[in-house]
């Protein structure tokens, strides 16, 4: 017997708002397959708004109800049976996240739920990376975001322990996240990871998963700290127009993935990570899986 649904992911973010709709599949005696149908990402950045200005412009409002209603009409078309739609760090911030949100349930009837960053981990943990972990390493998850980066640690197979920090790509970009910020995440993943003597990092995030894709390499394989600092080095001595001209990286990607690069180096450095694997998964993903779960 099989039994196929389509299941859909909402993931608003500080860079982007993304759709994410998937088939999941039953079979008796099998393992539960998820497989993605569409992925639409929408760069609306109300980050940038958020983060500077403390609420969300009326320009990024009517952008976000836009792009909301194309989604309820991408939902009803696929006929997606559930649907779960999460707003992080710059909705969960802007003072007038609580208005916006019920002004999407008014005009797309799509309910938003703003989840703080130990949740937004927690669902990133949901994601499936049993092919990926093995139960003799330990693992530092960095998932980067436009205005947060959430860190997960992996001993024996299993989260240890989480974090979530205000740093993120666009905060990096505006010049927002401070020193002391940086220190936090620091102290937080040398305490962390102190006591290992080997760390690999597992890298989320639509910044880590474009490098993987330029660098020639399959998902899930890994990319070393040397790699990376010589990508860093490399776009930082192209300007933005090159970025976006010779290296063919979307307008709304060509800024944010060198704040993104100095984060992944960092955390690496910090880990004492050589290598760290991109496994092209992310917070949509791990929505899918923990609202599966909870159906």
């Amino acid at each position: 017997m099989l039994t196929i649904e389509k299941y859909a992911a909402i993931d608003i973010g500080s860079n982007a708002i993304r759709l994410l709709v998937a088939n999941v599949i039953e079979q008796e005696n099998s393992p539960t397959l998820f497989r993605k149908n569409e992925l639409i990402r929408v760069p609306i950045r109300l980050g940038e708004d958020v983060f500077t200005k403390g609420a969300i412009s009326e320009k990024n409002t009517q952008r976000m109800l836009d792009a909301m209603q194309a989604f309820r009409l991408l939902m009803n078309a696929h006929q997606v049976k559930y649907y779960r739609a999460c707003a992080t760090s710059a909705m969960r911030e802007a003072i007038n996240g609580d208005a916006v949100v019920k002004m999407v349930k008014e005009k797309t009837s799509i309910e938003i739920e703003i989840i703080d960053g130990k949740e937004e981990a927690a669902i990133i943990a949901a994601t499936d990376l049993h092919s990926i972990i093995q139960k003799s390493r330990v693992y530092l998850y960095v998932d980067v975001g436009g205005g947060s980066t959430e860190c997960t640690l992996y001993d024996q197979g299993k989260v240890k322990t989480s974090r979530s920090f205000k740093i993120g790509t666009v905060r990096i970009l505006n010049h927002l996240v401070t020193e002391s910020a940086w220190k936090r995440m620091l102290r937080w993943i040398t305490d962390e990871t102190s006591s290992y003597s080997k760390i690999t990092v597992i890298g989320s995030g639509g910044n880590i998963n474009k490098i993987m894709k330029m660098s020639g390499r399959k998902s899930s394989k890994s990319l070393s700290y040397i790699h990376l600092l010589n990508f860093h080095e490399k776009l930082n001595n192209l300007s933005y127009d090159d970025r976006v001209i010779k290296l063919g990286l979307n307008p709304d990607r060509a800024d944010v993935i060198i704040p993104a690069l100095q984060i992944y180096l960092r955390t690496m450095k910090w880990s004492g990570a050589e290598q760290i694997i991109v496994p092209s998964i992310g917070l949509s993903d791990g929505i899918i899986k923990s609202l599966y779960k909870s159906k």
